[in-house]
């Protein structure tokens, strides 16, 4: 089954003040999405989800991939990544993960912008206008908090009750005035390493 694409939009924002101090470099982040048909509508409980993976995942992760690195201008440019789907109220959570926690989809991404990183994610359900929150973090530095952000927005026709919006997001440049350091310190002011932060 061929995934049935509604519509696609791209948002860009740029953040010049921030506190009231302008930023010395503005922070841009930029967000894609596609609004598509839920391929599991209308099936009752779906067990194997893995055939309509397998078709759908990849051509919206080429799709999504593509809308981001022309806007940005390259995938050396994108500092931090991340991705979201938000499914209607007739699906399941399962079937937004499904789209977006897969390699079909994610890699397109990671190879695009060089990424060593996973990618952030957010998998949620709502109606139509629900909040899309994209996280997102350092490509190839996961401790990098100065680049742990968040872009919101929505859609007011989307998703409907037999829909999923899949998104992608990304980010040129941090916080324009981070200053909370870096997960490292903590980790060296605690007396914990990378590999078990919490000490247990």
């Amino acid at each position: 089954m061929t995934i049935q694409i509604r519509k696609t939009g791209l948002q860009i924002e740029t953040t010049l003040i921030e506190g009231g101090k302008a930023a010395a470099v503005p922070l841009r982040l930029f967000s894609a999405y596609a609004i598509v048909k839920n391929p599991w509508a209308g099936q009752g409980f779906v067990e194997d989800l893995k055939p309509e993976i397998q078709a759908s995942a990849p051509v919206l992760g080429e799709l999504l991939t593509k809308m981001i690195i022309d806007a940005v201008g390259s995938g050396d440019a994108v500092e931090a990544y991340g991705k979201s789907a938000v499914v209607g109220l007739d699906g399941e959570i399962e079937h937004a993960s499904a789209l977006i926690h897969t390699l079909r989809f994610g890699n397109f991404y990671r190879q695009a912008v060089g990424a060593k990183s996973y990618l952030a994610f957010c998998n949620t359900r709502g109606p139509a206008n629900a909040p899309i929150m994209i996280p997102l973090m350092d490509k190839n530095d996961e401790g990098r908090r100065s680049h742990y952000l968040t872009i919101q927005t929505s859609i007011p026709d989307a998703p409907a009750s037999d829909e999923i919006v899949v998104a992608l997001g990304a980010s040129v440049g941090g916080r324009p005035h981070h200053r909370i350091g870096d997960r490292y310190q903590d980790l060296k002011d605690l007396g914990q390493d990378v590999a078990n932060p919490a000490g247990v």
